[in-house]
């Protein structure tokens, strides 16, 4: 069933005549946000939330119009998570950096949180940065990992590069807009204000334009620097050859990024095998990934298998499966004896969850290309839509259609890996997965709290060998996605014309100027299961599986709480928590 589309100014493309309007207001307030008074932006910033509490609802009713989830169903709390609270919260630690560099000239960093690797790479530790973070999700912590040459005595001097500028100019910065997850847009435009302190032209994309007006409203105290727009390609494409269009960010895909760059048709191509951009401003970009959810073996309980199933089902379906880090790749040990009850837990859950609707365009002919190169793939639905369908053993060859094509929906793929035990697995699976799988923007790494003790120092050498730009252990990706002061991008070194998952990063709201991956680690074990396994955590089923009973009211009581935190608000989010 088609959907309609609010009648707002979302629902017709904006007039090029109109743009060139809005891009000369921009240009003109472009110095003006750059000699804002850091306090000032702090206060619009603090405005910004208000007028964001005050859209939530609205904007998630929006979503699930759009996305045909039921009204009341707890797939509703995806779109509080990732909508107006990821927001909110980035808003909230982007204020906090705001407030360090007002008093301190910097942002500042807890006392012990910085460790060095034992490859000599620079790690912070950036979350949980509150008591709140500590009670509301507990157990859960994330560290940023520094490029090479990034030292304690110099860090200073590689953070918040636009803020020790003397004399900054400002920009214009264009941002193409995802059409899935609805906070991405306003947290891409946020980084630009804030860490790079250039003024935003969002065009939204066409597929969830119908959530412009509830941005517009939100950004309305940052309107003379912030502007939404509409349309399609052809839009874009204008918009991104714009005189007054000084730099470009996208979320997307890298045919859109070469697009941009290089030009289109034989030409295009031509050029960039050349390296000869049409398009020579500085473009950023997240660009999507083969994801791998790795299993490292261990001893797994039923218990154990059943929680990571649901882990594992998660990673692939939340948002119907149209996630740049959804997994794609389930890396399975084949010599491990509860690898076939595994995988036989996540084909359960898969199948028992229900069937979501294919919102996002080309989701068939993404899974019809899975299945031309794997006709014996299993479909795991028979009614009508797009079927989720289940890839089993594929053989561990880089050239496989599902090892180099995003699928962008819901396909898994499953594939068997050697090694005699934990060690010998792990050592395959990080050269698998950096060697054979497209993309490095996320991996999920699934594993056992005794077999890492076990590992030692081996796991920590695995960490830092994996070529992600996050890397999540024993949650999803997704989780570094909503902490925002977790850098967001692909692994840096990706040559212009070999992009793949893209350039640069977004979120980091301490303002690292040279991150390098963050890693962000769960508990293995929810709560009160992990009490009697020594584990102090009191997270239960965390409100983002797809499997969470009360997600949609943890997400909305979490929203509302981030908007004005209260320790009154706590017991009725922790009550909802234990029921999920």
């Amino acid at each position: 069933m088609a959907m309609a589309i609010p009648q707002t100014a979302a629902a017709h493309p904006t007039a090029n005549d109109a743009l060139d309007r809005v891009l000369e207001d921009l240009a003109a307030q472009k110095q003006a946000w750059v000699a804002l008074p850091v306090q000032q932006k702090i206060e619009l910033l603090g405005q910004v939330k208000r007028a964001t509490a005050d859209v939530a609802e609205r904007w998630v009713q929006a979503a699930t119009r759009a996305k045909q989830i039921p009204e009341g169903s707890p797939l509703a709390g995806e779109e509080w998570s990732s909508g107006p609270w990821a927001l909110l919260y980035g808003l909230s630690q982007y204020i906090h950096t705001l407030e360090d560099i007002a008093r301190h000239g910097r942002p500042r960093l807890a006392p012990g949180a910085l460790r060095t690797a034992r490859n000599g790479q620079l790690i912070a530790s950036i979350f949980p940065s509150s008591l709140y973070d500590r009670l509301l999700l507990s157990g859960v912590t994330a560290e940023v990992w520094m490029q090479p040459g990034v030292t304690r005595e110099n860090l200073d001097q590689n953070m918040a590069a636009f803020y020790r500028e003397k004399d900054p100019k400002g920009k214009v910065a264009l941002v193409l807009g995802a059409g899935n997850i609805a906070s991405i847009a306003p947290l891409d435009v946020l980084y630009k204000l804030i860490a790079e302190g250039q003024v935003c032209i969002l065009k939204m994309n066409p597929v969830n334009e119908y959530l412009g007006p509830f941005l517009e409203e939100a950004f309305l105290p940052l309107a003379n620097f912030v502007k939404v727009v509409y349309g399609g390609g052809a839009i874009g494409a204008w918009l991104c050859n714009h005189p007054l269009v000084e730099e470009i960010h996208i979320t997307g895909s890298a045919r859109t990024h070469d697009n941009i760059v290089f030009g289109t048709g034989p030409d295009g191509e031509a050029r960039k095998a050349r390296d000869q951009p049409i398009n020579d401003r500085r473009v950023t970009s997240e660009l999507g990934n083969i994801s791998p959810t790795v299993v490292v073996p261990g001893p797994w309980t039923a218990a154990d298998l059943q929680f990571q199933a649901e882990n594992i089902a998660t990673q692939k379906m939340h948002n119907a499966g149209f996630n740049c880090i959804a997994a794609q790749v389930l890396v399975l040990p084949a010599e491990w004896d509860q690898t076939q009850a595994l995988a036989d837990a996540v084909k359960s859950t898969l199948k028992a969850v229900l069937n979501r609707h294919a919102y996002y365009p080309g989701a068939a002919d993404r899974q019809a290309g899975a299945l031309k190169a794997h006709p014996d793939a299993e479909l795991l639905d028979t009614g009508s839509g797009v079927p989720r369908t289940l890839i089993s053993n594929v053989a561990p060859d880089s050239a496989d259609f599902c090892f180099r094509e995003e699928a962008f929906g819901g396909v898994l793929t499953e594939t068997r890996l050697p090694g005699k035990d934990a060690r010998a697995f792990l050592k395959n699976a990080v050269a698998f997965c950096n060697d054979s799988l497209w993309g490095t923007l996320g991996a999920n790494l699934l594993i056992h709290p005794r077999t890492i003790q076990e590992l030692g120092t081996d796991f920590d050498d695995a960490l830092a060998e994996l070529r992600y730009g996050c890397i999540a252990i024993n949650t999803w990706t997704g989780v570094g996605f909503l902490l925002a002061q977790a850098s967001w991008g692909a692994y840096p070194g990706h040559a212009r014309n070999d992009i793949q998952s893209g350039s640069g990063v977004v979120h980091n709201s301490l303002l690292f100027d040279r991150p390098q991956k963050s890693i962000v680690r769960a508990p293995f074990y929810p709560f009160p299961r992990g009490l009697s396994h020594g584990q102090p955590a009191i997270l239960p089923k965390p409100p983002w599986f797809i499997t969470n009973k009360r997600a949609h009211e943890v997400t909305r009581q979490l929203t509302y709480f981030e908007a004005a935190p209260s320790p009154l608000k706590l017991p009725g989010i922790f009550f909802s928590a234990l029921r999920g």
